[in-house]
Parts: structure tokens; sequence; C-alpha cells
């Protein structure tokens, strides 16, 4: 066996400070092997107390250490007629308040039945929020803050925090944290050779102490020879007959005693143990952007022109001099990806796009299908955000979009609609319309129709093969939820034909109109019904073929693609509804 185990080098070398996750509790026993006195037992318990105390407490606080801070000091509150201790408040002397506990114990009548909790003063300061065992900040993408692990007996076991935004909360605070820990690794041998090492070692300085100790044992567990005193004392007044016995005081003639020492039997065996305490503390940052807001520079720094020339988020933070900042069509699809992620249309070529759900951003599309947006609403996202941003600012080109500028600088918003934003609207039309006409929506209802209205954006066609999967989504939204089986029922008898679901739609609409225009109408869902198998090799005569039907130029950019896909197929439906509804007018007329 290795000696530097029990030594624990590795660990000594380590500051608990530097870590990016920072224990604020711990007590695990993390290797529990054999039974005690015997060879082959082994055992490493590690512990973590910590309390966070004012800064102008500190010369008070380095005197406590692990007896005092570790786990074994309890939050309990504390009450009299003429006082109160709240739970968190911890104290080293009574009535003398001298910090606050960030994790609270709450034990139960039940030995191994306890309950932690993170204190809700530090929940309330970062924004978190519980999931699980886990607090999340969902202000900052729902990164995981604090984290709590549990035993395979479901007990907690160890509570950490990350290191930046504890010492944002200390900073705002104007405090610290002391952290005092204990380490111990243990075995039981045969021979002290066979763990590495056969000599004691102690070390010690303002911060560690550690003992590498090696005890004599009778196997079972006596110390040393294993030799043993027993002293025995008794009543010799009671009556086991009577009724109320009252036996009296003690006195030397009512008492008996008796003594004997013996000595253990068994083989001679070690045990080799290292022990470490340990206490550090965790300083505040100097700034606190999180919990006080304070003002600290992004370093981040934005593409503004052509030549390349790079200005700070904190220079475009400046409403007195507007510019315009330009981004990769992908940026947009990234963003929606994150959790609490969203895209909405405001016109054809302009809408909100959001990572999270309070910081949406006006952007536009321009000639060149990169992403503009105000220089100033992207200065003033949060930093986090600004990172995602950042990665894909490009030079400008193909200058701001035009509706972009028409509803921020003239104040005039374009009259356009996105075919996004019309999908959702004509499928409920042409439901309500076919329910009229044939006693059923034209669509079955489905579970997955509202995320699949949320996936159909022509930023899709950017991922791989994106154009054929957005096609794909497309028609699960449509061909796959049309109801074929009651449009057929409006249909004259047609024994022997097989008919799909477009195919039944498109022979319904050639009742009302002519077969060929009936087709022409159908055609560009006919193409979006192709396209969704084109990743399965389609030929590519066929391919071109179907992009024909759906009208979109395999030639343009993937966005456009993407945009008149869509246009296509919303045109047609739009079409489909026009048509029916005015058949219905005519037959009411009739």
């Amino acid at each position: 066996m290795d000696k530097t185990w029990f030594e624990m080098k590795d660990i000594r070398k380590r500051r608990i400070s530097d870590a990016v996750w920072i224990p604020l509790r711990v007590s695990e026993r993390i290797t529990h092997e054999g039974s005690y006195g015997y060879v082959g037992y082994k055992d490493e318990f590690l512990g973590v107390g910590s309390v966070v105390f004012p800064i102008d407490h500190r010369e008070k606080a380095k005197s406590l250490r692990w007896p005092d801070i570790g786990i074994g000091h309890s939050q309990r509150v504390w009450a009299t007629s003429e006082y109160y201790k709240p739970v968190d408040v911890y104290q080293y002397e009574d009535e003398v308040d001298l910090g606050i506990d960030l994790v609270l114990v709450q034990t139960f009548n039940a030995d191994e039945l306890n309950v932690w909790h993170l204190n809700q003063d530090l929940v309330f300061a970062l924004g978190l929020m519980r999931e699980g065992d886990e607090w999340v900040c969902p202000d900052e993408d729902y990164c995981v803050v604090a984290k709590l692990r549990k035993d395979s007996g479901n007990s907690p076991v160890s509570l950490e925090i990350r290191n930046e935004y504890l010492r944002d909360y200390l900073c705002a605070r104007n405090m610290f944290l002391r952290i005092s820990l204990y380490r111990s690794r243990t075995v039981i041998v045969e021979d002290p050779a066979e763990a590495g090492s056969s000599e004691e070692i102690k070390f010690e300085n303002d911060n560690d102490r550690f003992e590498l100790r090696v005890i004599p044992l009778v196997e079972g567990g006596g110390f040393g020879s294993g030799s043993y005193a027993v002293f025995n004392m008794s009543r010799t007044d009671v009556d086991p007959d009577e009724d109320v016995p009252l036996p009296g005081p003690e006195t030397a003639s009512n008492t008996a005693h008796q003594s004997w020492t013996g000595e253990g039997k068994g083989r001679q065996v070690y045990c080799v143990s290292g022990e470490l305490w340990r206490d550090e503390e965790i300083d505040p940052s100097k700034q606190s952007p999180r919990v006080r807001r304070d003002s600290v520079a992004t370093g981040i720094h934005y593409i503004v022109d052509a030549v390349g020339t790079r200005l700070s988020s904190e220079d475009l933070e400046d409403e007195r001099n507007p510019r315009w900042l330009w981004f990769r069509p992908d940026l947009v699809p990234a963003l929606m990806k994150h959790r609490g992620g969203s895209l909405r249309w405001y016109t054809q070529e302009t809408g909100g796009v959001a990572c999270s759900p309070n910081d949406s951003t006006h952007f536009g599309i321009n000639a060149s299908g990169l992403i503009t947006v105000y220089a100033y609403d992207i200065a003033k996202l949060p930093l986090w955000q600004q990172r995602i941003w950042a990665g894909y600012n490009v030079a400008p080109e193909g200058g701001v979009s035009k509706e972009l500028l028409s509803a921020q600088m003239a104040t005039k918003v374009a009259e356009t609609n996105a075919p996004e934003e019309i999908l959702s609207k004509i499928l409920n039309r042409l439901d309500k319309v076919f329910h009229e006409g044939i006693g059923t929506a034209l669509f079955r209802p489905h579970t997955a129709t509202a995320e699949l209205l949320k996936s159909i954006s022509r930023f899709r066609a950017l991922e791989p093969s994106g154009v054929f999967a957005l096609a794909k989504d497309l028609m699960r939204l449509l061909a796959d939820r049309i109801d074929a089986a009651a449009i057929q029922k409006m249909l004259p008898s047609s024994k022997g034909e097989n008919l799909g679901s477009l195919k039944s739609l498109e022979k319904y609409l050639a009742t009302m109109i002519a077969p060929e225009k009936a087709r022409l109408v159908m055609g560009p869902l006919a193409g979006a019904y192709d396209l969704r198998v084109a990743d399965a090799h389609l030929p590519s005569k066929e391919l071109n073929a179907s992009f024909k039907l759906v009208r979109v130029d395999p030639n343009a950019s993937l966005l456009e693609q993407g945009f008149w896909l869509i246009a296509s197929v919303v045109s047609s439906l739009i079409n489909i509804y026009e048509i029916v509804i005015e058949a219905q007018k005519k037959h009411n007329t009739d």
C-alpha cells in the first residue's frame, strides 16, 4: 500500500479557495470496508463545516476551528422569554451573534433522518430556484449554482456552491467564509510495513495540522496488549419483592463494589491512521455584479464597421451614438436551443429572439441574410448572453435590415407578415371551415403539435440537411394529421384507389374547382412531402422536381430556401381555405 495515501500529500497541497466548487458542508464516509479491529479494515471520512462572518469579526473568527465550526456545531432556534436566536445565526458565546450558517441542518427524532437546507437569504440574493437536488439560476441560462449530493441511502453528504457566486454574495454582505475540514484515512494491517509506513508523523502550521499514527492493537480492537480493568458498584438494600421499594440514599453499608483486570487474547495487529485538520477562509470578491448590481467591465468587443473596428460593450451602451451590429444567421437557432429560448415574428423580416424568457432582442434580416440588431440592445444584455452573441458577430455586409430600420428609426412597422407567424392561424381557420363543411376538423389533434409549430422556422434550414428536416416537420404537422377518412366520405365512390391524405384533399378540392387547378394548389404540399424523404437518397431529377413544386430555388442561400419552403406551403394552405370557404358561400347562396 502506498504510504502517501495516509500522508494525504495530494490533499494537503490543494487549496479549497481555488476550487470551482466550494464545499459548505460535507459529512461523508468515502470508504468503509471490513470490521474495525481486524486485518482488512479500511476507512476514509471527510467532514467540512463552514460559517460566514462579517469582515470586522475576522480576528475573533480566526480562533474558531473544527470543534467550533465543523459538522458538530448545530443550527437551532434558541428562545427564552427575553431572547430569541434565529436558526441561521451562529453564536460562539450565548446571546452574542458572531456569524451566519449558509447550510441549515434540520434533524428529527430519527437519528438517520436529517434534511439540509440552503440559507434562504443566499437563495433569494442570487436568484436561485431549486430543482431536485440542485439550485439553478434562471437569469443565467439555468446555470447550476449549488448542488446537494446524497449517498446510496438517500442521506445528504455534501452541499457545494460555485466559487464566483459565493464570493459575489460575500461581497454584497461584506463578509467572508471560514471553512474547517477534517479528513481521516485508516487501515488495520498485520505489519505496519504493509501500509508503507511504521513511523508517526506530525505537521502543523497556521492553517493545517496533520498526524500519522501507528497504534498496536489486539485483534478485535483492544489497544496495546489488550489489557483491561473493570470496576462494578451495586446496591444491596433493594428488596425485589417489595411493591414500592424505597431504598433511600447511598451509604457505605448499603453498597458493594468489586473490580478485576484481564488481558485480551488475540494476535497483534496495527491501526495506521492519518488525520488532517484544515482551516481556510474564502474572501469576498471585489465587486458584486449579481447581488449588488455593481457595474463590471464585460471584456467583450464587437465589430462595428467594414474595416474591422471593435468597440467594447460599454462603448456601445450609449444611445447618443446609434449603431447596429451584424451577426451570422445561425445565431438564432443557437439562442433558441437554450432553456427558455424563443423566437417570434413581428414582420416578414423582423422579430424577437431570446435565450432567456425576460430578454427578447429585436432583430432584422438584411439583404445578405445576416442578422442585424441595434447595438444598444446587445450591450445591455447580461454578460452570459453577450458571450453567445459575440461568438456570431461579423463585419457589416448588406446594410441594416430595411424593416428593422423602418420600425426603429422611422417608427413605421412594415406591413408584411412572416409565413411562420401565419402558419398557426391558417391551420385554425382550416379546422374551423372544414368543421362547418364536413362536420369535423381537417387536422386530427396531436400532443406534439405545439412543439412542431415551434420548430418550424426558416432558420431550421441552416442545420445539416435542414431544408429536408424542415419539410419533414411541416408534413408531420400537416399531411400526417389530415383526417383522410373523414374527407374520403365526402368523395364520389372510387373503388380500388388507395388515397393518401394529400391526394384525398386534392380530390376533395377537385369537387369544387377544376382538377388541374386543384393539383396546382396542392403542388407545394406535394413537393414538401417529397422533400421529407430526400435524405433517403431521392434521385437528383426527382429532387429538382420537388424543389420546383414547392417553388424553392435549390441554389439560393439556405435561409432563403427555408423561407420559401414555409411561404409556399402557407400560401397553398391559404388557397385551400379560400377555395373551401368560397364553395361554402356558393352552396349557402344556392
